[in-house]
C-alpha cells in the first residue's frame, strides 16, 4: 500500500521560501500523480499544485503561478514543491496525495492516498 510522508513545513516571514517533500514508499514511483493540496482554518482543501508520473505535466493554482514550483525524482520516490515568496494567505496545513488511476490529481476527491499533512505559518 502507498504511504506519503510530508516534511519542510514551518514558520516563515513574509517573502519567505519553504520547500515541501512529499517521500512516497510501498509502490513504484514512476506510476501515480500527485497533488499539493492546501487547508486553512475554516476553509475548504483547495488543490494548490499537481504533477503526473513522469513529470512532464505540472498545474498550478492562479494563487500561486510563479512562485511555486512543483517537481519529483522518481529515483528516490518524492515530490518536491518549492514555494517562493510566502504571504501570510499561504498559511494553511499541506497535504500531498497520489492518484493511481489517473495522472493528473487536481480535485481532492480524486486521490487514492493522502499523507499526514504538513503545517505552514506564514507570519511576521
Amino acid at each position: 500500500q502507498l504511504q506519503l510522508v510530508e516534511s519542510g513545513g514551518g514558520l516563515v516571514q513574509p517573502g519567505g521560501s519553504l520547500r515541501l517533500s512529499c517521500a512516497a514508499s510501498g509502490f513504484t514511483a514512476d506510476y501515480y500523480a500527485i497533488g499539493w493540496f492546501r487547508q486553512a482554518p475554516g476553509k475548504e482543501r483547495e488543490g494548490v499544485s499537481c504533477i503526473s508520473s513522469s513529470g512532464g505535466s505540472t498545474d498550478y493554482a492562479d494563487s500561486v503561478k510563479g512562485r511555486f514550483t512543483i517537481s519529483r525524482d522518481n529515483a528516490v520516490n518524492t515530490v518536491y514543491l518549492q514555494m517562493n515568496s510566502l504571504q501570510p494567505e499561504d498559511t494553511a496545513v499541506y497535504y500531498c496525495a497520489a492518484d493511481t488511476s489517473q495522472d493528473r490529481l487536481w480535485l481532492a476527491q480524486d486521490a487514492d492516498y493522502w499523507g499526514q499533512g504538513t503545517q505552514v505559518t506564514v507570519s511576521s
